[in-house]
């Protein structure tokens, strides 16, 4: 994905919840009444992985990011943070959180990792 196609998205989304011309229905959403949604398409991405349907995961991977990207949207209006914070935010999680791959860059298991993880999971939540 470039960065055009998601800056593409992004603008697609304020514009569905411009004040004066986006939808109405998307307009008086907020993060409480997205909570069916945000369940309803989770468990419709788990379902494709367990069929194999390699074709639908594309297209529930799709709405799932829908839903962050309409989350990230209300935060941004409530000047909470933006999708690029979210962004930023998980970038940096998955570097601090692998180590072996990005800091002493060491041969490592997967077993070591999923410890490792847990480890840093457990420090950064104190």
């Amino acid at each position: 994905m470039s960065s055009t196609s998601i800056e593409k998205l992004l603008e697609i989304m304020r514009q569905l919840r411009d004040p004066e011309q986006g939808c109405e229905w998307d307009k008086k959403q907020t993060f409480k009444s997205l909570i069916p949604y945000l369940k309803e398409e989770s468990a419709e991405v788990i379902e494709a992985i367990e069929k194999e349907d390699y074709g639908n995961l594309k297209e529930e991977l799709g709405d799932l990011l829908l839903q962050i990207v309409f989350h990230s949207q209300i935060a941004k209006e409530k000047k909470l943070f933006s999708f690029d914070e979210v962004v930023e935010e998980l970038s940096n999680k998955l570097v601090r959180r692998h180590p072996y791959v990005f800091d002493s860059k060491k041969k490592h298991t997967a077993e070591e990792q999923a410890q490792m993880w847990k480890k840093i999971k457990s420090e950064e939540k104190k």
